[in-house]
């Protein structure tokens, strides 16, 4: 249908309302907005970054997320449409290059999806439970001599990290390569003064990646970097920029959002320890359900953008061709009509089908990743620091929560206990050598036996 102009303008002034995700002041005013938009205007409209539509509602998320009428599209060398992807506005960093298959439509987005599936489904993450909890109980032994740790530079940046280069098939001794620039790209704002030694980091990351890249093209090693080097389409290899987009949304997937996870919920659980004992202690019939109930609180990727690519209706709104659209995960899930007392952690919550990983075809390919993930540092820190305090004075929260709502330094103290093996550096060779003599960064097509952590 064509939209009339006169009543284009009518439904944007009449659904206007001021919105930046990513000022200082949307963090602290979360609750507040989400409320206002989910009675005032569940689709908004905003004129920040050249104007863009705001879907907060749940049921407006839940159509527009699965609509035939809307694009995840970043055309990058302006060759079809001239979508712009995902974020909104377009960072610099990201102008050239896709951010792998959440910025791609089917059938396209299918071809790349599929040859991940074999990786990262449930029965291909459950090989890899005893390496990740042996990675948690290094880190932790690192510390808990101590009687204090980090939350977040000890533990929630380090596990995620060495998982992800392991299931790609790189050196899991250069997580730290990775992790800082993944991390610092995410909370440092682009005018920042501090952006051109996070870019000097993403450049040396992006040197490691191109290297093995083409090393794993010379000379394959299983992973998943092996398997997207194998893709072929119409008879061809993928390109490389198409590649590195690729491995790009899996390191930067796998990274902060279970680093964010972990810590918010760490920190939430400190501040409520009737909350952690009563987790602890019944975590058999708990676990799972805190788990869901952390990632809808949380939800530590906080939205996506698309782009209007049909004129279309939604929620009695006209919606126009090349509309730029925000889908916020996080406020939907906040939806009162969905969860009853949405700003409150409910462990036990029951039905609780939140939109944390998003939804369609688009849903988060590593989610059974950061379940597991998830769940092995919280179960090891409820184990050997069972009485820990974190620090409020220490803590600190990413400045804007627009793309992942993180933090970066989570101090607490908690009584020691003993070690229980060798520390991570001797821990993390070990590691490498299990991953490479047992093949587990095969798919699970070809190996589909636990890891044996010897």
């Amino acid at each position: 249908m064509t939209i009339d102009e006169s009543a284009r303008d009518r439904d944007r002034e009449r659904n206007r309302y001021h919105f930046d995700r990513h000022a200082p002041g949307y963090r602290d005013r979360f609750e507040e907005i989400t409320h206002e938009l989910h009675a005032r205007c569940p689709l908004a409209w905003t004129d920040t970054y050249d104007g863009h539509w705001v879907a907060s509602g749940a049921d407006v998320v839940f159509d527009l997320a699965r609509s035939p009428h809307v694009s995840n599209d970043h055309d990058v060398h302006g060759q079809r449409r001239g979508y712009k992807g995902i974020s909104i506005p377009t960072a610099r960093r990201a102008a050239m290059v896709r951010g792998g298959i959440l910025e791609m439509d089917d059938p396209e987005h299918r071809i790349y999806r599929a040859v991940l599936n074999p990786y990262l489904s449930p029965a291909a993450v459950r090989r890899w439970e005893p390496f990740i909890d042996e990675i948690v109980r290094a880190a932790l032994d690192e510390k808990i001599e101590d009687g204090r740790i980090d939350f977040v530079d000890d533990l929630a940046n380090i596990v995620p990290a060495v998982l992800t280069l392991a299931m790609l098939g790189i050196p899991v001794a250069r997580w730290a390569t990775y992790s800082e620039p993944v991390h610092a790209s995410v909370y440092t704002p682009e005018d920042s003064p501090d952006m051109e030694r996070v870019a000097a980091m993403h450049r040396e990351m992006g040197i490691d990646l191109l290297t093995n890249l083409v090393e794993i093209k010379e000379n394959p090693r299983p992973g998943l970097v092996h398997a997207l080097t194998e893709l072929r389409i119409d008879g061809e290899p993928a390109p490389d920029m198409e590649l590195l987009g690729m491995l790009g949304l899996l390191i930067g997937g796998g990274f902060d959002t279970t680093t964010a996870l972990t810590a918010r919920s760490l920190e939430w659980l400190s501040r409520h320890p009737d909350q952690r004992e009563l987790l602890s202690r019944e975590r058999s019939t708990l676990l799972d359900p805190a788990t869901e109930e952390f990632l809808r609180y949380f939800t530590p990727a906080a939205g996506d953008g698309r782009t209007v690519s049909e004129d279309c209706e939604v929620a009695g709104t006209r919606l126009e061709e090349g509309d730029r659209l925000w889908l916020s995960w996080a406020m939907a899930n906040r939806d009162p009509a969905i969860f009853p007392e949405p700003d409150d952690v409910v462990l036990d919550r029951k039905g609780n089908r939140h939109f944390s990983f998003g939804l369609g075809v688009h849903r988060c390919v590593g989610s059974n990743v950061a379940r597991t993930v998830f769940k092995s540092m919280l179960t090891a820190v409820l184990d050997r620091m069972p009485d820990f305090r974190c620090d409020p004075e220490g803590t600190v929260h990413y400045d804007t929560i627009g793309v992942i709502q993180g933090m970066r330094k989570l101090p607490a103290t908690f009584t020691p206990g003993p070690r229980l093996g060798p520390g991570l550096d001797a821990t993390l060779t070990r590691l490498q050598r299990i991953c490479d003599e047992q093949g587990l960064a095969a798919p699970v097509t070809v190996r589909p036996e636990a890891a044996v952590v010897d």
